[in-house]
């Protein structure tokens, strides 16, 4: 009795939980995307379905995030098109991420003009993956950096390409400089930094942290000042080693992080 009891407990504080719904045709990589998030943001309820029909069954849940497996079709299928209406029809509330085997620059800028709050290429690293779908759950956009497609744009002249590095890689000498300007961080400084990564704006820092608003944005800039970053976002991927050495340009394409 005693477990029954506990089972309906458990029930019913997931069903007051927001909502993040994957939508992958495929059971393999389905069920291995589910896993992963389940573990990475257990503040959410994670639901998974085959096809877009599914979240008929969503209407009266928080539903805050879906994201769309497209796999290879490209964003102007009718078919994508199709989901992508029917996902803004059943979840007015939640922002839409597409999750696609292709990061061409098109490609993307053709699913940021159709709404879509964050472009996801499956050749991500899975931290990234994961800091992007944070990024767009608390109001971000997320979208990668344009550069594999840049050479591909008619008409297209593309800036100094040593401050086009994908995010994702970094030479020893940057990592080396990284290190010595994370260790010049004070404690608080490292404690907004942990927060930042998480995607919380300012006011939910200074709760958890027990600061006001203006002292949380007086760490930030400090942070920003000391990793060299252009913004919130750019200050998390280099204290995580994912950027390269600051150039000359700020780097294109990098999403920011809400300020507030």
């Amino acid at each position: 009795m005693h477990d029954i009891t506990n089972a309906s407990k458990r029930l019913n504080e997931s069903l007051h939980l927001p909502v993040l719904v994957i939508i992958e045709p495929l059971l393999l990589p389905r069920t291995c995307i589910l896993h992963v998030l389940r573990r990475e943001l257990d503040e959410l309820e994670i639901l998974d379905m085959a096809s877009v029909q599914g979240l008929d069954c969503t209407s009266a849940r928080d539903v805050r995030l879906v994201m769309l497996s497209i796999a290879d079709k490209p964003i102007g299928d009718p078919s994508v098109e199709d989901d992508l209406a029917f996902v803004a029809e059943c979840c007015p509330n939640a922002a839409t991420v597409v999750l696609s085997n292709h990061e061409d620059e098109p490609t993307v800028q053709a699913a940021m003009q159709r709404g879509v709050r964050g472009f996801i290429s499956t050749s991500l690293p899975i931290e990234i993956a994961i800091a992007g779908l944070r990024l767009v759950l608390v109001g971000g956009a997320y979208r990668p950096l344009p550069v594999a497609g840049m050479n591909r744009i008619p008409d297209f002249e593309p800036p100094d390409a040593r401050g086009l590095a994908p995010a994702y890689l970094m030479n020893e000498g940057a990592r080396v400089a990284i290190d010595r300007s994370v260790t010049d961080l004070t404690p608080r400084e490292q404690q907004v930094l942990a927060e930042l990564e998480l995607g919380l704006p300012n006011k939910l820092i200074a709760a958890k942290l027990g600061l006001s608003e203006s002292t949380v944005k007086m760490h930030i800039q400090h942070i920003m000042r000391k990793c060299a970053a252009h913004n919130r976002t750019e200050a998390v991927l280099r204290w995580r080693g994912r950027l390269p050495a600051p150039s000359r340009d700020h780097v294109p394409g990098v999403a920011l992080m809400p300020e507030t």
